[in-house]
């Protein structure tokens, strides 16, 4: 049965339960079967609680919501569990063993949809990088070619939804921790507007509202289902996006209205990178897909991603946040953490923001306000969709976005082609989902990027459910899978 369940979305493997043609503990040995085989080569899972999900599973007050039973997995960075152990990708809460005592609203919320946990899945260090090769724990390998990246910063999430071991798993986005792990896999990456899904209780935001959670998935039904059981504002939650009208499964049964869509198909200027000519392609497939469905696509898109500013201003805010990071990680340990206890790129990042003042801070936050209201407004003017490549090249091998300790930036720097399509919407706060529409030559992933305007994401489930539909991907599976 394992074999045949790796097969399977997470609504259809909730739907067995429901039929009683399987008991959650049958999909859960399963699934912790598919992670003790294919694990040790992946490297996805880095905190394992496998007795703990069976117990779950066997348990007769098991939540009957409508992932009742489903196995799952929560990335190591946000998605807190209380009494589950927590590192952000850091050695030194690794090697404290450091606990975490308090589920955040978001883990609550998947918890009472009835979804198994077993486990935490590899993330680079505090999700800095579009890989996932953290010193703590080692690298995380794409199940499409395990020689490369399954990108970042939720890489081990990606992974291990990709090899089959769960249908879908808990992921963030801060400049393309979904989406850019999703096109490397093959996967759906749907990153929410901003304030759609809680961070409380113990942050108000991520990042400066940079930062979404959520999920990676296999299928569109599954994302649309998901945000329907995560989405809506907490006590205490400093801004939340407006409700939808409708639940996001219902806006699925619902095809869209004839869309006008912008088609990004060139690199941003003065960058330092080129479009990969197949990353290209992928996005003029899914172009040609739309227009077969009625749409009208032109070569358009908004002319504030053309400016290199808002990139310096991302940095500035992320180096800002990383110091105070570093020192709330301290707080926790009870000392001040030093260069030895993180990654060199890590302790560089801090020391940047440890040198900006207040004032500078708050000097990059009102230029990214302004950026995300002229990017905005291209909406406004006519447009419905920005169509662009998820990145600007493929997975790239192991080891390629890493830093030797006297060049701590390298790897940040080679980064740039992989946030180039995606970190512009972590500044907006729009949403946008990528889809697994392209596959290079020699076998690897690629992604489309579909943005809408804020408040979007039923219009981005449609149209992807559309896309879906037209050019299936469920049958494609990685050469390592259960």
């Amino acid at each position: 049965m394992s074999d045949e369940l790796a097969l399977l979305d997470a609504t259809a493997q909730a739907e067995l339960v429901r039929r009683r043609e399987a008991t959650p503990l049958d999909l859960v040995d399963a699934a912790i079967a598919r992670c003790q085989r294919l694990n040790p080569e992946l490297n996805a899972v880095t905190l394992p609680a496998l007795e703990q999900a069976r117990a779950r599973a066997a348990a007769a007050d098991l939540p009957r919501g409508p992932f009742h039973g489903v196995p799952f997995l929560m990335k190591d960075l946000g998605g807190i569990e209380g009494g589950r152990p927590y590192t952000a990708g850091m050695r030194c809460l690794k090697d404290a063993n450091w606990t975490e005592t308090t589920n955040a609203y978001l883990t609550d919320k998947l918890l009472a949809a009835g979804l198994v946990i077993l486990g935490r899945t590899n993330t680079p260090e505090l999700g800095l990088l579009p890989t996932t090769e953290p010193a703590a724990f080692g690298a995380t390998r794409n199940p499409w070619q395990p020689s490369h990246s399954p990108g970042g910063s939720s890489g081990g999430s990606a992974a291990a939804v990709a090899a089959g071991i769960v249908p879908a798993a808990h992921a963030s986005d801060g400049g393309g921790s979904i989406r850019i792990p999703a096109a490397h896999c093959g996967l759906v990456g749907l990153k929410p507007t901003r304030g759609r899904n809680s961070f409380g209780p113990g942050a108000g935001e991520r990042w400066n509202g940079f930062s979404s959670e959520f999920v990676v998935t296999r299928s569109v039904r599954d994302a649309a289902a998901l945000l329907d059981v995560t989405n809506g504002a907490m006590p205490g939650d400093p801004y939340a996006a407006a409700p939808p009208s409708r639940p996001y499964t219902a806006a699925l049964q619902t095809p869209p209205r004839r869309l006008r869509v912008g088609l990004m198909r060139s690199a941003p200027p003065d960058r330092g990178f080129a479009l990969h000519p197949e990353c290209r392609a992928t996005a003029e497939r899914a172009a040609q897909l739309l227009e077969s469905l009625g749409h009208v696509v032109e070569v358009a898109h908004p002319p504030a991603l053309d400016d290199v500013g808002p990139l310096q201003q991302f940095v500035t805010v992320v180096a800002a946040n990383i110091a105070r990071l570093l020192d709330a990680t301290g707080d926790k340990l009870g000392r001040a953490l030093t260069p030895d206890d993180v990654e060199p790129l890590t302790w560089a990042i801090g020391e940047r923001g440890r040198q900006l003042s207040a004032a500078q801070l708050l000097a990059a936050l009102e230029a990214v306000h302004g950026f995300g209201r002229a990017l905005a407004a291209w909406w406004r003017d006519g447009f419905d969709l920005l169509l662009t490549p998820t990145t600007a090249q493929p997975p790239p091998p192991l080891g390629h976005l890493c830093s030797p300790p006297d060049q701590p930036f390298l790897g940040f720097m080679r980064s740039a082609p992989y946030g180039a399509y995606t970190s512009a919407f972590n500044l907006s706060g729009q949403p946008a989902i990528s889809l697994p529409l392209g596959w290079t030559a020699d076998g690897l992933p690629l992604g489309a990027q579909l943005v809408a305007a804020t408040g979007g994401e039923d219009l981005l489930l449609q149209v992807a459910a559309q896309l879906e539909e037209a050019a299936p991907w469920a049958g494609r599976r990685p050469p390592v899978h259960a």
